[in-house]
């Protein structure tokens, strides 16, 4: 009776098969990042649409967009959100629509950009950095300390007084809480004169990002973005959201002032 005998790979054979797992590999994982990039902005897009909803509630309830922040002598309930080092103490944006809860809760999960790139510790740990922002000049700010710039401070808008509610930024990817036009220029007409973290808001990707005064932890998510081909996700004032290129966001001074115009580009940054 003849016995079968088992004939194993030999050297060129492995060697050939290692270099085809190999080529497939780099030829797959460029893939796989990008499909695995793509999938968390889409997850930021469905977040920023959820805060837009609340903020939509929330103006249903009270005529009127929330603050960006209001300095109350009380502490939100689930404690402050910034770092007295770097933020201004009191009620951000989140604490009013209900957007913070436990640190592990489902609602505070749509405070934070899956695509974050944030790289210092003492940031990192707060929502208020590499996230979502605000438009200052809707949700204005009775702690606003801007008084040359009259559409900052002051009780936030509702979108009825808004003109292209489906034009104007609401929410956008910013590097910090609160962002205007100001953070999405190259030389704003003042010298900055805020407290620091307000000093650090930008959108990621845009290219004057590169000019701007940053906190080391930013720097990679303000000068080569945070999602894929240098988009943001915008939430509009009427409530949709949209994808689109950071430069589409930026802002160009045309002279210079007492009162400063500027041109602003499509979307709109001023409820005007």
């Amino acid at each position: 009776m003849r016995t079968m005998r088992l004939r194993g790979f030999t050297l060129v054979e492995l060697i050939v098969v290692i270099a085809v797992i190999t080529l497939l590999s780099a030829m797959l994982l460029p893939a796989l990042h990008s499909a695995r990039e793509q999938a968390r902005a889409m997850v930021c897009q469905a977040h920023i649409r959820d805060l837009a909803i609340q903020f939509h509630q929330y103006e249903a309830e009270h005529q009127t967009l929330p603050y960006g922040i209001w300095a109350m002598r009380s502490s939100p309930p689930s404690g402050y959100l910034g770092d007295a080092s770097y933020d201004l103490p009191g009620w951000y944006w989140p604490d009013f629509i209900g957007a913070v809860r436990h640190p592990s809760s489902r609602d505070r999960k749509i405070l934070e950009c899956p695509s974050r790139r944030i790289e210092t510790p003492g940031l990192s740990r707060s929502v208020l950095y590499g996230n979502y922002g605000v438009n200052r000049s809707l949700c204005r700010s009775a702690a606003d300390r801007s008084p040359y710039k009259r559409e900052f401070p002051g009780p936030p808008l509702s979108t009825s007084t808004i003109r292209h509610p489906g034009a104007t930024v609401l929410l956008v990817d910013s590097g910090y809480a609160l962002v205007c036009w100001w953070d999405a220029m190259l030389q704003p007409p003042h010298r900055y004169l805020g407290p620091l973290a307000l000093g650090t808001a930008y959108i990621p990707g845009l290219a004057i990002n590169k000019e701007k005064e940053l906190l080391s932890g930013q720097i990679d998510d303000a000068i080569g973005g945070r999602h894929p081909n240098k988009t943001v996700n915008v939430g509009f004032a009427d409530g949709h959201v949209d994808r689109m290129k950071a430069e589409a966001l930026c802002v160009e001074m045309v002279s210079e002032s007492d009162e400063p115009i500027y041109h602003n580009r499509t979307p709109l940054w001023e409820p005007r």
